[in-house]
């Protein structure tokens, strides 16, 4: 199969949100250092993605936002597009599923196969409809009890609490999150895409490679975790999928019978990257079908290990019962990034997402090559990794700034120094060193050919290690004082520009804002289409890539240390980060703080409230309840808003709990209420009573909470 044509597709993100670092981690920074490598490799090359808009996720966001869905996809869209951008995401094209060209094409994939007669099949089932709302609840529309833990938030398709996977009757009182009513079962008809007929070959395509006979990938380069999650799949035996959802957002089904309907969102989303190059073979005087139809073009999907079962089973079988579209060669997903050793929330705030980076590190240098680069060295490849700020800094100090910045600063600044800035005329005493220098570029190579990101990444830092112990071994600046003449002075900085040259080039993918600097200081453009090949077929034929007599730029710091004992500007940027997560970190210590073994146990005695009456306390109106929602209170560190159940009635309360427990920590907590408490403003919002709290000796508070077994709204005496 001819190498030159690639069309490459990054995971659609989801347009109901911000992206956060995992998934920056996940789909994009891997596919934009593989596309820059082809780019430089001169191949001919199209990367596309775009924003995914349909679904009850865009509805469910607009509600809680208090906006249409169109604004809330125009919103995310355009945040997601820009702070891509931002980063160097590099995409060819970057499109919408809203857009009228999708829509087109998606309901043309499910007329051809409708068309076929023998591709999907329709079926009449039972689902929850709210009748207040007049409509079929789509499955994120739908709470109740989690049949397997009993917590009372679950979702009609997963329990976050204990992540099990549900139906929506699979739920003990099930709730309309729309009217906030019990919903009742109602006769629909949906069809269903026979995944289960186009078992037999996908197992053969994913194991051997094999497809109608012919050899279609290599199946050893796919990733094991990849190959792994698809016959787990396939063992446990494919059944047909829904393809139709009663929605009123999304693609309507193009058929009469199906008023109302629209398509499935993971049947309409992968289309995206049809429609993707589609828009951009429009706009750029390109024929798409050499990208989709042609097999002499690679397709290969980046993906997180979460999408692997709908680029490598479902929308392969897709494209295989439409005919005439080419499979993907590879998927090379990643696994999962964590962030300072737990999952990124959102609701807790732990993390950190794109465009907050790029405001809280604007004024650090590089802010987002650093980013790339830490990234990169961590990636989630193989198995879930964990990005850290020490490993941030460590990354950035010990390997941008004192090995890749520190050799290139050195080499301009002594060719500044000895050569008048010019390249020197080599002896080749060194040629085996820059033999072996060459040799690290072309392995480096090799492995982003692999996808093999991070071994590619130590590989750089290994060629300029490399440079920089040839520097020092040589030692040019100790000649130069026993004789300027010394003819290994220009062989040492000549071999040390080359290794600069390829330093420049092959940093590219990694760091696409330093690169044009390191070329700037070697006297030339940024990289263009093909320098890469044609660095090494120069390699090839024993030329130089920067010749002798070649004016280099002048010499500049590359990175800034974050670790400056004289500045500490950078430092107190990531220290802000710290900050952040250690005071998220308090409410996560336990119950009862360990005390010393010699301490006593016994609280300390604390001085009693004045003696009140019988008739005082008798005022009080205490109630049990359980707190069904929670989230900060905005401009206030100590303050959550709560939502209470009395079973009777739901409540507003704000409470003083924020620096002991986190906000998703307290949902599903029993606790007692003083209900008679007259309402009053707290930062603006009106709570309606008060949570009661034992405090120890440490100041450590716990909920003061009902037995187990008694209802919401009891009276306590």
């Amino acid at each position: 199969m001819p190498d030159n044509r690639y069309l490459i597709t990054s995971a659609l993100p989801y347009a109901n949100g911000a992206l956060h670092l995992g998934h920056l981690a996940g789909a994009y920074l891997p596919a934009d250092i593989y596309v820059r490598y082809l780019r430089l490799m001169g191949k001919d090359v199209v990367w596309v993605c775009g924003s995914d808009e349909h679904g009850a996720a865009i509805t469910i966001r607009a509600k809680k936002e208090g906006i249409s869905p169109q604004e809330i996809i125009d919103k995310y869209h355009a945040l997601n597009k820009d702070t891509f951008a931002r980063l160097g995401i590099s995409f060819d094209y970057y499109h919408r599923t809203s857009e009228a060209l999708h829509h087109a094409t998606a309901q043309d994939f499910f007329t051809r196969l409708h068309e076929k007669g023998d591709e999907f099949e329709v079926r009449s089932s039972e689902q929850y409809y709210d009748e207040d709302f007049k409509q079929f609840l789509a499955d994120r529309y739908i709470k109740g009890t989690c049949p397997k833990c009993g917590h009372t938030e679950a979702y009609g398709d997963q329990c976050e609490k204990c992540g099990s996977d549900l139906s929506p009757t699979e739920l003990i009182d099930p709730i309309s999150t729309l009217s906030n009513k019990t919903p009742v079962l109602r006769a629909t008809q949906h069809w269903y895409f026979k995944l289960d007929k186009h078992g037999e070959w996908l197992r053969r395509w994913i194991e051997t490679g094999e497809l109608d006979g012919q050899q279609h990938h290599d199946a050893r380069e796919w990733k094991k975790p990849v190959i792994g999650q698809c016959m787990s799949w396939l063992n446990e035996g494919l059944q047909p999928r829904a393809i139709t959802r009663d929605l009123d957002w999304g693609i309507p089904v193009p058929l009469p019978e199906a008023a109302g309907k629209v398509l499935y969102v993971w049947f309409d989303a992968p289309i995206g990257y049809i429609s993707s190059t589609k828009q951009w073979a429009l706009e750029n005087g390109k024929n798409w079908e050499d990208y989709w139809r042609n097999p002499d073009t690679k397709l290969i999907h980046f993906i997180g290990k979460d999408n692997i079962v709908f680029h490598c089973i479902i929308f392969p079988a897709m494209l295989y019962a439409y005919g005439g579209y080419n499979l993907p060669v590879n998927v090379p997903a990643n696994q999962f990034l964590n962030f300072e050793g737990e999952k990124f929330s959102k609701s807790r705030g732990w993390g950190l997402e794109q465009h907050e980076y790029l405001e809280e590190f604007k004024d650090f240098p590089n802010a987002e090559d650093a980013l790339r680069w830490s990234l990169t060295r961590n990636m989630p490849e193989n198995g879930d990794s964990d990005f850290k700020w020490d490993l941030f800094v460590d990354f950035h100090d010990k390997e941008l700034a004192d090995n890749l910045g520190n050799f290139v600063n050195r080499v301009i600044v002594l060719s500044h120094k000895y050569f008048n800035g010019a390249v020197p005329q080599p002896t080749g005493a060194d040629a085996d060193k820059l033999a072996a220098a060459q040799q690290l570029a072309k392995n480096i190579a090799a492995e982003l050919e692999a996808f093999s990101f991070k071994n590619a990444a130590q590989m750089l830092m290994e060629l300029s290690s490399f440079g920089n112990t040839y520097l020092q071994d040589v030692s040019p600046w100790a000649l130069w004082k026993q004789d300027p003449q010394h003819p290994a002075i220009a062989e040492c900085l000549y071999v040390c520009i080359q290794i600069s040259e390829l330093l420049a080039l092959l940093s590219e993918p990694f760091l696409p804002f330093t690169s044009p600097r390191i070329r700037r200081l070697l006297g030339h453009a940024p990289v263009s289409n093909g320098d890469l090949n044609a660095a090494f077929e120069a390699m090839a034929q024993g030329q130089a890539l920067a010749t002798p007599g070649h004016v280099l730029g002048q010499p500049e710091v590359l990175f800034p240390k974050i670790m400056d004992r004289n500045d500490k500007s950078r430092w107190e940027i990531v220290e802000r980060q710290k900050n952040k997560l250690s005071a998220l970190m308090l409410p996560e210590q336990t119950t009862t703080p360990p005390q010393p073994e010699a301490q006593s146990q016994e609280p300390e005695a604390v001085g009693l409230a004045p003696d009140i009456t019988y008739d005082d306390f008798a005022k009080l109106d205490l109630r049990t309840a359980t707190i069904i929602a929670a989230e900060p209170v905005k401009g206030a560190d100590k303050l959550l808003q709560l939502t209470v159940d009395l079973g009777f009635e739901q409540r507003t309360v704000v409470s003083g709990i924020a620096l002991h427990f986190r906000p998703e920590a307290v949902v599903g907590q029993r606790v007692v209420l003083v209900a008679n408490l007259a309402p009053r403003k707290l930062r603006g919002v009106m709570s309606q009573g008060m949570i009661l709290m034992a405090e120890d000796a440490a100041g450590k508070l716990s909920f003061v909470s009902a037995p187990e077994g008694a209802g919401n709204g009891m009276i306590v005496k």
